[in-house]
């Protein structure tokens, strides 16, 4: 068997065996599981020929530690990494669709689940792709696909070597309005157009975003916080910053000159 890595949890696994079966090695299945879900698996599994090993879920807890396997692993083929070479085709290929981009940016988002919890976000709101350093943030790791539910496998994830050299890619050659969110903005959220192309940038856990990131946002805007807590977790934030961009989206679709 090639290399691989693992995905577990039955929403990711059920998302790998629908989106990318090809990919599958290998199911491992707790022994003694037997229900709706994990037999629905088992008949995608089936329709792929992939095989099926049932295996003592101390083998699955050992496997991912200390994370919630939900009785079920896939070992799936690796694939390369989506990097800046790759943002061009995304771009261009929406080009005479009609869809404006939209582009999830995080800048330095470290916790697993609050990216996994922006990808499933991202998903539900039609995002074109997200955007991370590859530096000192949060990858595709599988923690991250578990949380996503799937939406790892259907969201492009794009890590970048320099990030405000890709933010200014993006406003240059591609004409994004590039829309930061920070607490000190003096900007709302609900001002903002976010019916155009767009990427709509938010900062690290508790850090918010580096300077150099900041300087390149064409408008910051901040959430209104209406009682005493002064931010929102990252991936609550993006949840509303997004659906904000999809409220918007469609009114101006349905517009008269829209």
């Amino acid at each position: 068997m090639a290399a691989s890595e693992c995905v577990f949890g039955l929403h990711a696994v059920d998302a790998m065996l629908r989106r990318a079966p090809a990919r599958v090695q290998e199911l491992r299945v707790q022994e003694g599981r037997v229900d709706g879900r994990m037999q629905a698996l088992l008949d995608l599994a089936a329709q792929a020929r992939v095989s099926v090993c049932r295996v003592a879920r101390r083998e699955l807890d050992a496997v991912v530690g200390d994370a919630r396997h939900q009785g079920v692993i896939a070992m799936v083929e690796p694939v390369a990494a989506l990097g800046e070479r790759d943002l061009p085709d995304l771009l261009l290929g929406l080009e005479g669709s009609g869809t404006a981009p939209l582009l999830l940016v995080l800048d330095g988002v470290t916790d697993p689940h609050n990216l996994g919890a922006c990808l499933r976000t991202a998903d539900g709101a039609g995002v074109t792709a997200v955007i991370a350093p590859r530096d000192r943030a949060a990858g595709l790791t599988p923690v991250v696909r578990k949380v996503a539910s799937g939406a790892a496998e259907s969201v492009p994830f794009i890590q970048v070597t320099n990030l405000a050299r890709t933010l200014d890619l993006l406003k240059e050659e591609f004409h994004l309005w590039i829309v930061g969110t920070s607490g000190e903005a003096t900007g709302d959220l609900y001002g903002a157009d976010l019916a155009g192309p767009t990427a709509l940038v938010l900062g690290a856990e508790g850090k918010g975003m580096r300077r150099l990131t900041m300087e390149r946002c064409d408008a910051l805007v901040k959430l209104p916080m209406l009682g005493r807590v002064e931010s929102l977790n990252v991936s609550v934030a993006a949840g509303v910053c997004l659906y904000e961009a999809v409220r918007q989206r469609r009114i101006a679709s349905t517009a008269p000159n829209g």
